[in-house]
C-alpha cells in the first residue's frame, strides 16, 4: 500500500543526503533534486498544488543546513514530512462507534450516515463494510437502499444485508429517494435501531438534477455524518470530485476505497490537504472485514516507516 510514494520519498532523501553530505545546501542545489521529486509526487497522484506545498516545506527545512552525516539530513526530511502531515491532514472529529452510542443514550434516535459519490467508486461495498464494522462493535445498523436509479442497486444491497444479517429498507426503482430515506428513519426510530446507513445514487457533480435530488434527501432526513466515497485509484479526478461535492452538496469526510491496490498514495494526501476534510475509513480489500479507521499516525508509519 502506497509503496511507490514511499519509495519516492526514500529516493529523494538518499539523493539529497548523498549529494550534500559535506556542504551547506543552497537553494539552487536543492532545486535540481527538488524539482525531480515534485514530478515524482505528481506521478504518484499527488495534486500539483499539494506537491508544491510539500516541496516548499522541505526546502524551508533543508536550505542553509550543513549536514556532515547522511542520517542527519534524512532525519530532517522525515521530520519535515511528519510535520507537514500533522499540520495539513485532518483527523475525524468523532469516533463513529462512540458517536452512535452517545446519540442513542441522549436522544434515543438513530445516527444517520449518508453515503455519496460518483458511480463505480464502491459505495455499496463501503456501506456493507461499515455495517459489518458497526455490528462487530455490538450494534445492528439499518441499511436504506435509496438508490432507485441504478439497475441492480437494490438487489446488490439486499445480498449484502442478508449475508450480514442486518435489516434493509428497499424501494421500487424510480421512486422518490427522499421518501425512502424518510421511511427508513421512521422504521429505525420505531424499532430502536441505533444507526442508519443510507445509499444514494451515483452522480457526477455536474448532473444538476441528481445533485438536487441528493440535497432533497439531506434536507428531508437530516444527517449526523455525510461520507463522500472516493476511489483511491482515481488519480487527480478525486480532487475534482472532492472540491465539487463540497461546493454543491457538502460532506464531513471521506471513505477511501481500493486503498489496498493503491501503490501511489497521492489521492489520500491530496483530497485531505485540498479540502481540509478527514478520511474516516479506508477500504483495504474485498472482504467485509477489510475496513480500517483512518488516523494520521497510520499514514506517517505507512509512508515514513515510523510513528
Amino acid at each position: 500500500m502506497f509503496s511507490r510514494l514511499k519509495k519516492s520519498i526514500e529516493s529523494f532523501s538518499n539523493s539529497l543526503a548523498e549529494k550534500f553530505k559535506t556542504k551547506e545546501i543552497k537553494p539552487e542545489d536543492f532545486d535540481e533534486i527538488g524539482n525531480d521529486f515534485l514530478l515524482e509526487l505528481v506521478e504518484n497522484d499527488v495534486a500539483y498544488s499539494v506537491a508544491e506545498e510539500i516541496i516548499n516545506t522541505l526546502k524551508n527545512t533543508i536550505i542553509g543546513k550543513r549536514v556532515p552525516k547522511n542520517s542527519d539530513i534524512k532525519e530532517s526530511i522525515k521530520e519535515a514530512l511528519v510535520d507537514f502531515i500533522k499540520k495539513n491532514i485532518p483527523e475525524p472529529d468523532l469516533d463513529i462507534i462512540e458517536a452512535i452510542k452517545n446519540k442513542q443514550a441522549k436522544e434515543k434516535k438513530p445516527f444517520i450516515i449518508i453515503f455519496m459519490g460518483i458511480n463505480g467508486v464502491g459505495k455499496t461495498t463501503s456501506i456493507a463494510k461499515l455495517a459489518n464494522y458497526i455490528k462487530k462493535n455490538g450494534m445492528t445498523p439499518l441499511i436504506v437502499a435509496a438508490d432507485t436509479f441504478r439497475a441492480g442497486s437494490q438487489e446488490q444491497l439486499q445480498v449484502h444485508a442478508d449475508r450480514l444479517g442486518v435489516p434493509i429498507i428497499r424501494a421500487k426503482y424510480n421512486s422518490d429517494p427522499a421518501s425512502i430515506a424518510f421511511d427508513g428513519i421512521a422504521y429505525a426510530e420505531k424499532k430502536n435501531i441505533p444507526v442508519v446507513l443510507i445509499d444514494t445514487a451515483g452522480r457526477m457533480h455536474v448532473d444538476r438534477d441528481l445533485i438536487n435530488e441528493l440535497k432533497k434527501i439531506i434536507d428531508v432526513v437530516g444527517y449526523d455524518l455525510r461520507l463522500l466515497v472516493i476511489d483511491a485509484l482515481s488519480g487527480n479526478d478525486s480532487v475534482e470530485q472532492a472540491i465539487a461535492y463540497e461546493k454543491n452538496v457538502g460532506y464531513e469526510g471521506f471513505f477511501l476505497t481500493k486503498s489496498d491496490a493503491d501503490t501511489k498514495g497521492g489521492v489520500a494526501l491530496s483530497i485531505s490537504v485540498e479540502t481540509k476534510k478527514p478520511i474516516y475509513f479506508l477500504g483495504t480489500g474485498q472482504n467485509y472485514d477489510d475496513i480500517v479507521p483512518f488516523n494520521k499516525e497510520w499514514l506517517i508509519k505507512t509512508l515514513l516507516g515510523e510513528k
